[in-house]
């Protein structure tokens, strides 16, 4: 059967469009269930013996969540308990435009086949289908074909003898007007409240309820504490009219009562807008899309350097907060004054579950207790459980349901338990879900797109590919290294030059465009390290077998061979697709000690020292040429073999042979960033690396200065040569030091697309292009350098999204996000695994220098394991000591002491556990000896030291 929809659309030139849309209806549409006779179902989804214990339906039922319970309550449909649910199309398209997160989430539950929700096409079905009346809101329309849908189904489900149970239909609804009229019509229909407080197996559900509007009016207090949100149509209107500034909010990570607004401007402009004082945030959460508005400019100020976080009891009485407030306004210089607003209305809540936990409150018998997220810039949440007992102690996620102005929390709703606060496998899942790193197991849709095994190249693969397998190819990686993505050779030719050959894991070969393994690989971005764990973009089968380039196995690869003269230059270049078999998974080391040794001479140990001696060359002339060589102290943990924890903590060693790889993968990335900008001029993936501003580098000329060295900052040629140049006599670690703050003074490398910018230079590598290439088993950037490599080469064929420049500048935000938050990541395990090292060291002294100088603290770098620390003058237990702090140096004055940045000193480093979720590295200053300062060196027991090896 035929209907017609018709609504007129308003054009873009102000004209009026008549658009007429078909739709039709049917007889086949199916119930799903196991208990029907009539419809003709292959297979059913919804269970005869839908049972669940509840006080309000003893008889077997299935449940049908109008769109609102489905937009609040999506934690608890996806609970376990909850199964047998029909999702009308209804709610499933409402959800869609309302909510992607949760419609994602939705559409997860669905594909779960012992949850048993099934979907059903009320739209379409002839007996369920209805029109819009004259006058009736779509919402009033949709309410209806809701509960149309839920009348269908009781009466179909009476028809059956087989339904001796008595199986029925429950609607759930939150809406009082819509409960009335299913009532009305003799529908089953209970608010999901009252039906979730019934389920009397299952009590810990009802933490899991996002509170209702009523229920948020009972929790507060009268007394309103923040400004109204202004309607959407008003910050709209405000936005147009230039007398509001839309912006990302940004809480601040030390001080709770001072936030910015990021104000993305025209082009490349941005401003900053400073926010201060509870009023002024008006209940912005970190992330949130809002509206701001300029305050007079006699009421601007400069940002705070108060460190100020919001601990001790539940504030509800301001006094404290009053206090807290006038500390921040410091008497600035008008200089110092920063554009500062409040914020008028919310655009988008930028809400996701967040990890943390639970203040359990002290009075005795109360449900009402505040949760404490483990990112400092999200706001303590109200929370009501009855678990708070069993929840002490344990790290959680928590949801906010809201902030109404008579609150001075967010209210939000217990998640889950993610275990045991300290214990490892705990914090590594809190630290991924906070950086936002996909880390669950790859799904079925996902994984079917694998090769079958056993797997082996066919005829069809080499038809496209040269057949490199009698090369002496040898990778050389990190030990341990399993995804091995590039493997080198260098050969002589009979005319007298070299032959080069970087050959990579050819990943697109078994990753096609636009599959679900393409796109969950696109989502993810990157292969994340943490200490001991690799969270892997691709499928293990891929990753550490089929595409990685063990020795003594062939291998699809995509190759890029120079021939070169023996002073490195390049005569010609090649790209081609390949078959190789490496002869020798080696590690730096290993390939090292092959080198060095003068008694060997095989074809392995040839084409290494050949590739060590061009790798020289190419260094030098890049060095010549301007590029940096700075320096970030890494660490190596070594892990105990049975319990996984760290027993020894050292800086990474590198060797000539990690130099060696460096040099041809930056060789074959820059060769391939030409090509493929050659042929693609508007969509080649690139890599470019902006020059810092000149203001970076302020802590790098002071520092310098402070040790009469002058450093030249107009050009990156011009900081090598002069970083190169840094000494001191009798510093050694000095010129070091100055890489490691040179570092801190670089803005962040990112992916984007070359029709959407015109600045391509790498300043780090001083190189006018430059992209990645040679790591696609962890990088999806370099999957699409290939791609587009393969068409440029005629080894592939294109596809639309591959020459969209704008999809691939989304795709390009997407990954340099993903990089930036992996990098986090990374920093965040490093950091806690150097807590669970120190948490079985007790207090130990070690030499450090001052890498910057504070207002009230000095932070040291212990070159030994690479660590930073904080050693603070103003601690609250203590008197404060007069200090004097001059910005210029900049230096600080302790008690006729003075601090300059590299100053050498002693410290004690112990692990500050009290705050099991914040544990802090603390330091305490032994040398110099300041009188009501320093501490007394302890006594370290002496560990059974190792013997020390002649070097």
């Amino acid at each position: 059967m035929l209907k017609s929809k018709t609504f007129v659309k308003k054009t873009r030139s102000g004209g009026v469009m008549k658009i007429v849309r078909e739709h039709y209806l049917r007889d086949d549409i199916w119930c799903g269930s196991e208990v029907c006779t009539v419809c003709k179902q292959e297979s059913t989804v919804l269970q005869k013996d839908a049972c669940i214990e509840s006080n309000l339906c003893s008889y077997p039922h299935y449940l049908i969540p109008d769109t609102n319970v489905v937009l609040h309550q999506i934690d608890i449909l996806e609970d376990p308990v909850i199964r047998n649910v029909i999702i009308l199309q209804t709610v499933l398209q409402e959800v869609r435009h309302r909510s992607a997160p949760v419609y994602k989430r939705l559409k997860d539950i669905i594909h779960e086949k012992e949850k048993h929700f099934y979907t059903f096409t009320n739209e379409h079905h002839r007996e369920t289908f209805i029109e819009r009346e004259p006058g009736e809101t779509a919402n009033d329309r949709n309410d209806r074909a809701i509960r149309m849908a839920a009348k269908w189904y009781s009466q179909h489900l009476k028809t059956f003898e087989s339904n001796t149970d008595g199986l029925k239909v429950v609607l759930l609804t939150n809406d009082q007007g819509n409960k009335q009229k299913a009532q009305d019509s003799g529908l089953l229909v209970y608010k999901c409240e009252e039906y979730i407080k019934s389920l009397i197996a299952n009590p810990e559900l009802v933490d899991r309820l996002a509170l209702s509007d009523d229920d948020k009016n009972e929790i507060t207090t009268s007394k309103v504490l923040f400004p109204e949100h202004l309607p959407l149509s008003r910050i709209q209107a405000g936005i147009k009219s230039g007398s509001f500034l839309q912006g990302t909010f940004r809480a601040s990570r030390d001080n709770y009562l001072e936030a910015t607004v990021f104000v993305q401007g025209e082009g490349e402009e941005s401003t900053e807008v400073l926010i201060q004082g509870l009023q002024n945030l008006n209940r912005a959460v970190y992330q949130d899309v809002v509206a701001v508005q300029l305050l007079p400019r006699d009421q601007w100020v400069a940002p705070s350097s108060v460190v100020l976080q919001d601990e001790g009891k539940a504030k509800d009485d301001n006094a404290e907060e009053e206090e807290e407030e006038k500390a921040l306004k410091v008497s600035a210089a008008e200089a110092a004054r920063k554009p500062t607003g409040k914020v008028v209305g919310i655009i988008k809540r930028n809400w996701r579950p967040f990890c943390g936990m639970l203040n359990v409150s002290q009075i005795k018998e109360s449900t009402r207790h505040l949760f404490t997220p483990a990112d400092r810039r999200i706001p303590r949440i109200r929370i009501e459980t009855r678990q708070a007992a069993t929840l002490a102690g344990q790290r959680i996620m928590v949801a906010i349901d809201g902030w109404p102005k008579d609150s001075r929390y967010p209210n939000g709703h217990f998640v889950r338990s993610l275990g045991s606060a300290g214990e490892k496998g705990t914090e590594e899942e809190v630290l991924l879900l906070e950086h936002d790193v996909p880390h669950q197991a790859f799904s079925q849709a996902v994984l079917s797109f694998l090769p079958k095994m056993p797997w082996a190249i066919t005829p069809e693969d080499m038809v496209k590919r040269e057949d490199l397998r009698h090369l002496t190819v040898c990778s050389v990686d990190p030990p341990g290294c399993t995804d091995i993505d590039d493997a080198l050779h260098c050969r002589e030719l009979e005319n007298g030059n070299l032959e080069v050959g970087v050959h990579i894991a050819d990943v697109s070969h078994f990753i096609r465009p636009g599959n679900a393994l393409d796109k969950e690989a696109a989502s993810r971005g990157t292969t994340v390290y943490l200490c001991g764990k690799r969270i892997d973009m691709v499928p293990e089968l891929l990753s550490s077998n089929l595409c990685s380039l063990r020795s003594n196995v062939e291998r699809l690869a995509f190759s890029c061979i120079w021939e070169m003269n023996h002073k490195a230059e390049i005569l010609k270049t090649r790209f081609t697709k390949s078959v190789i078999n490496s002869k020798a998974s080696l590690t730096y080391a290993e390939a090292q000690m092959r080198i060095d040794d003068t008694t060997k001479n095989d074809d392995i140990i040839k084409s290494l020292r050949g590739l060590n001696k061009l790798a020289k060359i190419l260094k030098r002339q890049r060095i010549e040429k301007g590029a940096l060589t700075l320096s970030s102290l890494e660490v190596r943990f070594h892990m105990d073999s049975e319990t996984h924890d760290p027993i020894d903590l050292q800086t990474k060693e590198l060797m000539e042979t990690n130099s060696m790889v460096e040099e041809f993968m930056l060789l074959a990335n820059i060769s391939v960033a030409q090509k493929i900008y050659d042929e693609f001029s508007e969509c080649a993936l690139l890599r470019k690396h902006p020059a810092p501003p000149p203001s970076n580098y302020d802590i790098l000329l002071k520092a310098a200065k402070s040790k009469d060295v002058e450093i030249h900052t107009d050009s990156a040629k011009a900081l090598a040569d002069s970083l190169d140049g840094a000494k001191v006599d009798g510093f050694p670690y000095f010129n070091t030091l100055l890489r490691i703050l040179a570092t801190r003074c670089m803005m962040q490398a990112v992916y984007f697309c070359s029709g959407m910018d015109s600045d391509f230079h790498h300043y780090g590598l001083a190189s006018p292009i430059y992209t990645h290439f040679t790591s696609p088993i962890r990088r999806y950037a370099d999957i699409i350098v290939h791609r587009l490599l393969a068409v440029a080469i005629g080894a592939d064929s294109t596809y639309p999204d591959l020459m969209d420049k704008q999809k691939q500048s989304a795709l390009c935000n997407n990954l340099n996000y993903r990089h930036k938050m992996a990098q986090y990541a990374q920093r965040a395990s490093v950091a806690f695994h150097t807590q669970l090292f120190f948490k079985s060291r007790g207090i130990l002294n070690e030499e450090g220098f001052v890498l910057f100088v504070r207002k009230n603290a000095i932070i040291v770098l212990i070159p030994k394991f690479g660590l930073e620390g904080t050693v603070f003058f103003d601690t609250k237990d203590k008197t404060v000591p007069n200090l004097v702090f001059d910005e210029e140096g900049p230096t600080l004055n302790i008690e006729q002491h003075t601090f300059h940045i590299f100053d050498k000193v002693k410290v004690t480093i112990s692990l500050d556990d009290s705050n099991i979720q914040h544990q802090k590295i603390r330091m305490a200053l032994i040398d110099p000896v300041i009188p009501g300062v320093s501490v007394p060196a302890p006594d370290v027991e002496p560990q059974a030291k190792k013997p020390k090896l002649d070097r």
